[in-house]
């Protein structure tokens, strides 16, 4: 059994996992494994180095390993700061009666900074299950740049992170102040600046290599690599969050010369085996500012009455071959990032927009799904093809929304196509109710659109739009990427799968408590609980006895039980927060390769394959399939799938925490000229130091602190999770709703505060005597 012969990771993992303890050592490995060529060491070496990397095996000593989900002594994870100085670790694999994330003091913590992956040795584990560890070794730094605010002192010159929970200020070196001449420009929205002398620089945003990270409470050292203007210029804020997720957003120059070379239309020759679908009106349905056209669809009946769908998926790895400068960057980026005004392509140009986009009245190459489908919305037929189409339309989805409504302009304008329109309406509706028979979730939560007047300046915050449009892809695209993944795993096909895990059952029974309060349950019966008495003594030497419940394993959960719910509260007055309370107690989706199916969609199996341009994993399901289809194409090897999985599943995590805190940095300049005023609002939050409040309309989220609330002293009741008041016993839960004045804005740490609003009493009229 040599690894050099194709033994997997997963085979090497396997092996370690069948060993006393799960563990062993390199040499050990050497002579089971029988890797006795330098060859055959050389790939062992790299697939314990990868397992390593992915959190599978932890290298707790020198070439010594462990497996990390049978270990209870050590443990890897991504360290989470606070400002106040210590961290927590969240864990790469749970482990088992562990309660949360694994506290680290702050001596510990000052170890490693803010988002640093690191190796923990487990100090202790306390009968409530909460952890607590020290920081054995720092597998991956997080944070090689830093973004802050230049602080010219009497003594030395720092850079102040702009994340807070970098608690490391970043010492400046005399001649390190200003970025070297030669330094690319590499920015999105601001102008390149400079400053004639290092005092110029004090309270401006600069960006800061760290070339010595600190150890124990010391500083880092760094030099500055970029100037990026004050905190309040236009722009800055994009340039902010860009620089402080490491998001790559320059294509290096051997990308854009690989781009250049590309033709900018198709070869007569490259339709060539193909399957022409010219002839038919097939048409893309996207947004009004989308600039990049993944997927185009084309609905008919057949003579029994079955339904026929094609979903034409722009063809990227024809294009895109593996270890080309292109693909390298694009499996860096992982995906495209969208920001509220601009995006980041994780293709260049060339291709998002130009050679691979299906744009209109254009010959396009596809990698075709054909599905036939009966009255219930079942496949009774499929297949998979190469194909060229020319799209007849760009669509948008409230076009095609008002054409259905039967808008007449719209149906002189297309109403040749307004049956085929009807038809695909038709079918999206039995799909969608096909999903729902099998327990399919749908939360229905507002999502915020930050609109912009022509000056680039924000003008308002409003509702996202959603209609039958935006339903009609959605059932196309998810019928497509089941359909993919089904077949690619009924083949036995190594591939890359989109899979959502069962809910932990500590936080259903989390979900459970809060539900209760408001008269609803999931209905998943009695929680599996292990019940533990702990003693606390206090300082007096008198000693409090109390139990901790936790859940157990053997939670029976379905996603019906959630549909049902949801059902449940369709229009009523909680049917916000409970649909966003649920969906806190939901894992994330995420990519593996390994099927365990997708939880929330009910699905045996699924994938993403609809969206080659934006999402590098559905680039490489494009190779996968096409490797069945064309003798030509090679599949991906199996041992590179586990690590681009988890790629990019971290890929597609940054972008979102990037997304989502521009919005909210927006939102919080949106509001900076509306203090003062008042608003409605829901409280989505209960805490000890206060409750969080979302306003409504605005989807802007805010604290209203405990000290501020008037009329008596309150506490926080962290059993009913209650704010209540100690003489008068009003109480604040979650889901009350509330009028709140705004008081405070601080738009660096994009943060809101709220002050409570009470009504006017009436005043009492005086009686005549």
């Amino acid at each position: 059994m040599s690894a050099a012969a194709g033994l997997s990771d997963s085979e090497i993992l396997d092996h370690i996992a069948r060993l006393p303890h799960a563990r062993a050592g390199y040499k050990q490995l050497v002579r089971e494994v029988g890797a006795r060529s330098f060859a055959a060491r050389t790939e062992l070496e790299r697939a314990l180095g990868r397992l390593a990397a992915a959190g599978d095996l932890i290298e707790y000593g020198a070439g010594q390993y462990v497996v990390t989900s049978r270990s209870r002594e050590f443990a890897t994870g991504r360290l989470q700061m606070h400002r106040d100085g210590y961290g927590f670790v969240v864990l790469d694999h749970p482990i088992e009666s562990l309660r949360g994330d694994v506290f680290i003091p702050p001596p510990a913590a000052a170890k490693a900074m803010h988002g640093d992956r690191v190796l923990v040795r487990l100090a202790r584990i306390d009968a409530d299950g909460r952890a607590e560890a020290d920081i054995l070794r720092i597998l991956r730094r997080a944070h090689p740049t830093v973004v802050g605010e230049f602080r010219v002192q009497a003594k030395a010159n720092f850079v102040v992170p702009h994340d807070e929970r970098i608690q490391q200020w970043i010492l400046i070196p005399d001649g390190m102040e200003r970025p070297p001449r030669t330094a690319p420009t590499d920015r999105m929205g601001a102008q390149p600046l400079d400053a004639a002398q290092v005092a110029d620089l004090d309270g401006m945003i600069v960006n800061v290599e760290v070339i010595e990270f600190p150890e124990e409470r010391g500083n880092a050292i760094g030099r500055v690599i970029e100037i990026l203007g004050y905190p309040d210029d236009f722009g800055v804020d994009v340039e902010i969050v860009i620089r402080k997720h490491h998001l790559p957003h320059r294509f290096p120059p051997e990308v854009l010369e690989q781009a250049q070379t590309l033709p900018s239309s198709i070869r007569a020759d490259e339709t060539t085996g193909r399957t022409d679908f010219r002839g038919m009106d097939v048409v893309t349905i996207d947004g009004e500012t989308a600039r990049d056209f993944d997927d185009a669809v084309w609905v008919d009946k057949s003579a029994n009455g079955h339904f026929l769908l094609h979903v034409h998926i722009a063809d990227v790895s024809h294009y895109l071959k593996p270890g080309t400068p292109i693909d390298v960057e694009a499996r860096l980026r992982g995906t495209s990032v969208y920001f509220p005004d601009r995006a980041i392509p994780m293709l260049p140009l060339e291709l998002s927009t130009g050679l691979c986009s299906l744009n209109p009245h254009v010959d396009r190459l596809t990698l075709s799904v054909l599905l036939e489908l009966d009255h219930r919305g079942d496949v009774v037929g499929q297949e998979f093809v190469p194909g060229v189409i020319r799209s007849v339309e760009r669509m948008t989805y409230t076009n095609v929304h008002l054409l259905l409504e039967g808008d007449p302009g719209l149906k002189e304008r297309y109403g040749h196509m307004a049956g085929r329109f009807e038809l695909m309406k038709e079918l999206a509706l039995i799909l969608n109710r096909k999903r729902v028979r099998r327990g399919s979730i749908d939360f229905d939560l507002p999502e915020p659109v930050i609109e912009f007047d022509p000056q680039g300046q924000m003008s308002a915050i409003t509702r996202a739009p959603r209609n039958i449009a935006h339903r009609i892809i959605e059932e196309f695209m998810l019928a497509a990427n089941e359909a993919v993944a089904a077949h690619l795993e009924q083949a036995e096909i190594p591939s890359i799968y989109r899979i959502h895990e069962p809910p932990d059952a500590r936080r259903v029974m989390d979900f459970e408590e809060i539900a209760a309060h408001f008269g609803y349950s999931l209905g998943v019966g009695a929680i599996p609980v292990k019940r533990f008495a702990m003693t606390d003594r206090h300082r007096d030497g008198s000693k409090v006895r109390r139990e901790i419940v936790l859940a157990g394993p053997g939670l029976d959960i379905s996603p019906r039980h959630y549909q049902k719910l949801v059902s449940r509260i369709e229009g009523k007055p909680e049917e916000r927060i409970l649909n966003y309370l649920m969906l806190r107690s939901l894992k994330q989706a995420r990519y593996s390769d390994r099927n365990v199916g997708h939880f929330a969609l009910a699905a045996d199996t699924y994938t993403h394959f609809t969206s080659p341009i934006r999402r590098y994993p559905d680039l490489i399901v494009h190779r996968v399939l096409s490797s069945t289809l064309r003798p030509a194409a090679a599949a991906p090897p199996e041992r590179d799938l586990h690590a681009i999985a988890e790629e990019c599943s971290q890929s597609e995590r940054r972008a979102a925490d990037a997304e989502r805190e521009l919005v909210e940095w927006k939102k919080v300049q949106f509001m900076a000229d509306r203090m003062g005023e008042d608003f409605k609002a829901l409280i989505t939050s209960t805490t000890r130091f206060g409750f969080f409040v979302e306003l409504e309309d605005l989807f802007v989220e805010g604290l209203v602190p405990l000290e501020t609330l008037p009329g008596d002293r309150y506490t926080y009741n962290e059993n009913t999770r209650k704010v209540v008041g100690q003489r008068t016993r009003r109480e604040f839960s979650i889901g009350d709703e509330v009028q709140v004045r705004l008081d405070r804005v601080e738009a660096i740490e994009r943060k809101l505060q709220f002050s409570l609003v009470e009504p006017e009493p009436e005043r009492r009229r005086k009686r005549r005597m």
